[in-house]
């Protein structure tokens, strides 16, 4: 008796696989998307900056700041600003920040799982050089040759940042047809691509509205290309498959993105404290 081989999973570069064995599409935030988050945190620890030497220069004009106080404040301050405030933010807020919050986006691990204060103060320090001493120009080249747009820092610290604002989920009015209840729990409709799956969807919300023989003309068309990507093809009429087809592929992506919403959940969730020991006999 010869033993079994294991199975191979094939996981892509933006899945996370979960605990029940389920691929995850965790998309990353965007270059264009991410550099706008960047430069609004950056235009925020400027204005921290512009603050500060306002009302140093009042305080020393009033003759209440000593001259050689003020290079010791300046460099608190800018360590404050660079590094001190972007990683306690970033570390209380599960990956956040007001740059974040805005274009949609949230670091975490390179494995889909929360980012913490090692992360953060990684990602900081390497920001000193590669934001404010460059400008952002090492972490935009960075950015923009690698898969995730991730920045020096992200490399080093084993991060980036992704896309929290999932689309809209789909519509459930469209059931599978009774028939194929259960071909639908065996039905492989993974392979199906993304352009041709909404055709059929768009297909399969306005085919009501088709004159019969332009409906049972596009029904066929369809069909034809989605048997190739379909396995096993049921023997039902072309609609009944397209309908049956879009059902199943919805409610697998529906599945998907309640898991992934429960994964933001957790992330975001508050850290319970950890048990103070057993007592001592």
């Amino acid at each position: 008796m010869t033993a079994e081989r294991p199975a191979i999973v094939d996981l892509h570069q933006d899945e996370v696989l979960t605990g029940e064995a389920v691929a995850l599409d965790v998309q990353p935030l965007g270059f264009f998307m991410r550099a706008l988050g960047v430069v609004i945190d950056m235009l925020l620890g400027v204005i921290g900056l512009v603050l500060f030497f306002a009302l140093a220069s009042w305080l020393i004009g009033m003759g209440l700041l000593d001259d050689a106080v003020f290079p010791i404040l300046t460099i608190v301050v800018l360590v404050l600003v660079m590094i001190v405030i972007p990683t306690v933010v970033e570390t209380t807020t599960r990956g956040r920040s007001l740059g974040r919050l805005a274009v949609g986006g949230r670091i975490v691990r390179s494995d889909g799982g929360a980012a913490g204060f090692r992360h953060a103060f990684i990602r900081a320090l390497v920001g000193v050089f590669e934001l404010w001493f460059t400008v952002g120009a090492v972490a935009a080249l960075v950015g923009a040759f690698t898969p995730r747009s991730q920045r020096l820092g992200d490399l080093m610290a084993g991060t980036y940042s992704e896309r929290t604002r999932t689309p809209r989920l789909p519509d459930n009015r469209l059931g599978v047809p009774p028939q194929l209840a259960e071909w639908a729990s065996v039905a492989d409709v993974a392979r199906l691509p993304e352009r041709l799956s909404r055709r059929l969807a768009q297909f399969a919300q306005s085919a009501g509205n088709m004159e019969p023989h332009a409906r049972a003309r596009v029904a066929a068309s369809l069909a034809g290309e989605a048997a190739a990507h379909v396995s096993p093809v049921p023997s039902v009429d072309p609609e009944t498959f397209l309908v049956a087809v879009v059902a199943v592929r919805r409610d697998r992506e529906l599945r998907a993105l309640q898991l992934e919403t429960a994964r933001a959940e957790a992330l975001t969730a508050p850290v319970s404290p950890p048990p103070r020991g057993f007592p001592q006999r």
